[in-house]
């Protein structure tokens, strides 16, 4: 087995058991200060929402959206910054109120100030919610001049020094369930205790798998765990330094062509969706691979008591009921490992996994370009 060595990626893995619970307890002191900012609007009943942040930021909107719209019951989108920067055009629309919700680790990425204010610009009514683990990035310098924004600054641990965002994902993801009501604080403690129960479990299972050296990995899941899959993809290709080639796919999607990526070569993780609807779907696909008999391995991440006909799993105990949003948290937290123990076996730095400098922590080299005051076809100020 490949010793781990201490670094600063396993340390933010390791700490999230201890630091959800803190995140649970800020957004309950600051529940008055919340309301206060979010009721007017959640009272419209034209308001947009739209869930942004860049690379993994984004992919929180992505999870979140489709559990924040069933328990809004309005209109709510993910928009990456990335997306939003060089088309606002596409994506802003003048006379619709607007809560715009940026997710960022340390708010120095570019595109989070600038679709601040290209939403200031070209929005009559806009409105932000910040989540983020730097109280001192550029994106909170910003926002402290306006008086249509809130942010939320989470604990400092959760601004992870590694590479890669791994505490701070799931801790900006349940910050926002818990600030718009998705999930409740009580539930908490259970994801905390699942979480840490199946630390060891998942690290052995992720070493037993490394050490295979997969040339190829797909993550697969419906739903919420739909943007999760993408997250779980970035994370193994950034602490790899892209050796191992990842994919995400929905599990109905798979079918129609990304399928044949697979060979002999291929680890598949099925991201197992505790809705019994879409659990006939994940279920009829991980069949279907199975009986295709092509993948070097199937991996299925879920809870207890479905017959997976002898296919390798990691089940999460005390989640049997729980929602797929909370489910998400433990699905991704494998997903980290299973990058580290990766990154590690093929004798690279976590911390620094991209040798050549060529991405950063924090991205490098994004100008910002004015948005052109002549542009007919868009609604201004």
């Amino acid at each position: 087995m490949t010793k781990i060595t201490s670094s600063a990626t396993e340390r933010e893995i390791a700490q999230q058991p201890e630091v959800w619970p803190r995140i649970a307890a800020l957004v309950v002191r600051e529940r008055a200060r919340l309301d206060a900012f979010l009721g007017p609007q959640l009272g419209d009943a034209n308001l947009r929402i739209i869930l942004s942040g860049a690379g993994t930021s984004a992919f929180i909107g992505a999870c979140l959206a489709p559990a924040l719209f069933r328990h809004l019951q309005r209109r709510v989108e993910t928009v990456a910054t990335t997306d939003l920067v060089p088309g606002p055009q596409l994506h802003l629309q003048r006379s619709v109120p607007t809560l715009l919700v940026s997710f960022a680790r340390s708010g120095n990425s570019p595109e989070s100030v600038a679709a601040i204010d290209l939403a200031e610009h070209m929005l009559a009514s806009p409105h932000h919610l910040i989540i983020t683990c730097n109280p001192d990035g550029a994106l909170a310098r910003r926002v402290s001049t306006l008086q249509n924004a809130l942010m939320l600054v989470l604990p400092d641990e959760t601004n992870d020094r590694g590479f890669a965002m791994t505490s701070s994902f799931t801790s900006m993801l349940l910050a926002a369930a818990l600030v718009f009501g998705v999930l409740a604080p009580d539930v908490v403690p259970r994801l905390a205790s699942a979480a840490s129960a199946v630390m060891t479990p998942a690290h052995t299972l992720a070493q037993r798998l490394a050490a295979q050296r997969f040339e190829r990995v797909v993550f697969l899941g419906s739903n919420e765990l739909r943007g999760l899959a993408a997250e779980a993809a970035l994370k193994l290709l950034e602490l790899t330094d892209g050796r191992t080639v990842t994919m995400s796919d929905s599990v109905l999607g798979f079918r129609h062509g990304p399928k044949t990526v697979v060979n002999d070569r291929t680890l598949i993780v099925l991201l197992l969706s505790n809705d019994a609807y879409a659990r006939a779907y994940d279920l009829d696909l991980l069949a279907e691979v199975h009986r295709d008999a092509r993948a070097g391995a199937i991996v299925v991440l879920g809870v207890r008591g479905v017959d997976l006909g002898g296919v390798e799993r990691l089940e999460f105990p005390g989640l049997d009921g729980a929602r797929d949003l909370e489910v998400a948290l433990l699905d991704v937290m494998f997903a980290q490992i299973l990058a580290l123990r990766q990154s590690l076996e093929f004798g690279l730095a976590p911390d620094r996994p991209n040798v050549t400098g060529m991405v950063n922590r924090v991205v490098r080299g994004v100008h910002i370009y004015r948005w052109p005051e002549d542009r007919a076809n868009v609604s201004r100020r």
